[in-house]
């Protein structure tokens, strides 16, 4: 048992601190030299919505506006993360409803914000249906993984199969 007086605790090598697990980016820094513009594009989008989550839902567009700014993201990414954000701006009402149905016993606001924003993110991807159904949910499952846990990744994998499978797209 270590105590304060421990020399191989204090004299111990030093710990550094923890990284993602894809290598050597910084939390929520995409790699731009190996991840497409719509892996990139989604990871901002989640910026902004989870932004907006902790901020003010209902100015989402305003705070999306300011993240992407502030970041100065590539045109492409920023193209394709507004129109995700839009997605979820005009049909976050109906988008959290039909979550809710597949959450079962977890209301949204019980959620984190991570896997919230993770979840609302898909959702509003599969609502536009321009992307493969299993590259969204496994972009999703990263993401949630990325910024939030392993735990987080399972819950939205299992949260997005059964909405994708209610929307019959599985």
């Amino acid at each position: 048992m270590s105590s304060l007086h421990d020399d191989n605790f204090w004299d111990g090598p030093v710990q550094e601190p923890l990284l993602p697990k894809t290598g050597k980016r910084t939390r929520g820094k995409p790699n731009t030299r190996t991840e497409r513009v719509e892996t990139r594009g989604r990871a901002r989008a989640l910026q902004a919505l989870y932004a907006a989550d902790l901020r003010d839902q209902a100015q989402l567009r305003r705070i999306a506006t300011t993240v992407f700014d502030d970041l100065a993201i590539d045109p492409e990414e920023r193209a394709f993360a507004s129109r995700l954000v839009a997605t979820v701006a005009d049909r976050g009402t109906q988008l959290d409803a039909a979550l809710a149905e597949v959450t079962n016993n977890w209301r949204l606001e019980r959620l984190g914000a991570i896997e919230r924003s993770v979840l609302r993110l898909a959702a509003a991807e599969l609502a536009r249906d321009e992307a493969p159904v299993k590259v969204v949910l496994q972009e999703a499952v990263h993401l949630a993984e990325r910024y939030g846990t392993e735990r987080s990744a399972r819950f939205v994998n299992g949260v997005l199969d059964a909405y994708a499978r209610k929307l019959g797209k599985l």
